[in-house]
């Protein structure tokens, strides 16, 4: 599986190197600043990319703005973004164009590296990954308002859970309930939200997307 590596700092661009190559990917590229990300992604279209939302020249969203674009010119080209703060604003820009295959974690979660890979791994498969912390903060600052007040409180855990990208499987597993029951409380989730049935992913894409904008 090929990928793109955009961080500035080189020490921890060095360790994804190392930890993605030790975990059978193939690191076609690693770049240190937003022009050349978005020419890496251009160029090499990779199945997945590692990048840090904040790079040279300003240190403000140049590796959030350089993967939107590329995601413009490919849509649904997957990307993991990396920030060292819970922001909000950025994961809800990455995912607005609902094409899936997105992730946004907090740098610290690349020191437990089987959290890390498997985000990796999820979003190269088109999945959504979205940072325990992120979700913990829309959870707190959103508990009241639209359109989320019609969810129940297992129902907002079942959708907490769908945004950090977990399968039903996995949820679950986490809520000690039967798939079937996770299927029941998501099928109630997406009628509460108004998303007609369509493909099961793209549901659960905007389903997060509603929680990111509630």
């Amino acid at each position: 599986m090929r990928v793109v590596v955009a961080e500035d700092l080189a020490l921890l661009r060095d360790g994804l190197i190392r930890i993605l190559q030790a975990y059978g990917f193939e690191v076609v590229e690693a770049v240190d600043n937003g022009p050349s990300l978005a020419r890496a992604l251009n160029t090499h279209r990779p199945d997945v990319s590692v990048v840090d939302v904040r790079l040279p020249p300003t240190f403000t969203d140049e590796g959030l703005r350089a993967a939107i674009d590329a995601r413009a010119r490919v849509p649904g080209l997957p990307v993991l973004m990396l920030s060292q703060y819970v922001e909000q604003l950025y994961a809800r820009e990455l995912m607005s164009d609902r094409a899936g295959a997105v992730g946004y974690l907090l740098k610290d979660r690349v020191s437990d590296v089987g959290q890390f890979i498997d985000a990796v791994r999820r979003v190269a498969a088109g999945g959504t990954v979205m940072d325990p912390d992120v979700v913990a903060s829309l959870l707190a600052r959103h508990e009241d308002d639209e359109p989320l007040r019609g969810l129940t409180p297992r129902e907002r855990e079942v959708l907490s859970l769908m945004a950090e990208g977990r399968t039903n499987a996995a949820i679950a597993a986490r809520m000690f309930v039967t798939e079937k029951a996770v299927s029941k409380h998501s099928n109630n989730i997406f009628a509460k939200l108004g998303l007609r049935k369509s493909e099961e992913d793209n549901r659960r894409v905007l389903a997060v997307l509603a929680y990111l904008q509630a």
